[in-house]
């Protein structure tokens, strides 16, 4: 009966540990799509966009709240644009042992086209913001339907910089106040290589 146990175990382990590769080899590739269809840096700098190492750290289960804002805000951007959102709702998830919030958004403009209209957009910062990431912050994005039971899965490593990261002319929304965290997510999108 011992050895069943620990072969069982053994056989536990040696799962899990193969699940984990399975997971890297696909925040890899979805990477190197990132990397190959970005929209505004050109092929002869994408060598400079550089990664954490994916990390199952920061894939977290979230607990989803949904909000009630029919008056919205204007979130600043890095431009002159301004740019009107609807608090959708509120996230809560661990990570290093410790609860923490992010509030989820929804544009209004996106909110008026239909093939956007499910569109949801969590701006955040953290201690690496201007250390090591994009000191404007990073983004993560999600679709309505990505929400079941009131949980989402949200994954750090699957966190981009703004346009603004890359180049100017762009009206980049600024993460409110309420998105900062108070913890470092090395997870993600790093700072880009080149300077513009």
């Amino acid at each position: 009966m011992k050895s069943l146990l620990l072969l069982f175990v053994i056989l536990l382990n040696v799962s899990a540990e193969a699940q984990l590769p399975g997971y890297k080899d696909s925040l890899k590739n979805f990477q190197q799509n990132y990397v190959i269809n970005h929209e505004v840096v050109k092929e002869a700098d994408r060598k400079y966009f550089k990664f954490y190492p994916v990390s199952e750290k920061y894939h977290v289960l979230a607990t989803f709240k949904k909000l009630t804002d029919a008056k919205g805000f204007v979130m600043k951007t890095s431009g002159k644009e301004l740019k009107k959102y609807f608090k959708y709702g509120k996230l809560n998830f661990t990570l290093d042992g410790k609860l923490h919030e992010l509030t989820v958004y929804q544009s209004e403009k996106l909110m008026a086209n239909e093939q956007y209209k499910d569109y949801l957009f969590v701006p955040f910062t953290d201690l690496t913001s201007g250390n090591k990431s994009y000191g404007g912050g990073r983004y993560l994005d999600f679709l309505i339907s990505d929400i079941k039971d009131n949980k989402l899965l949200m994954d750090f490593n699957k966190a981009y910089n703004p346009y603004c990261a890359y180049t100017t002319g762009f009206n980049c929304p600024i993460p409110p106040r309420e998105n900062d965290l108070p913890l470092a997510i090395k997870a993600g999108e790093m700072e880009f290589g080149k300077g513009h």
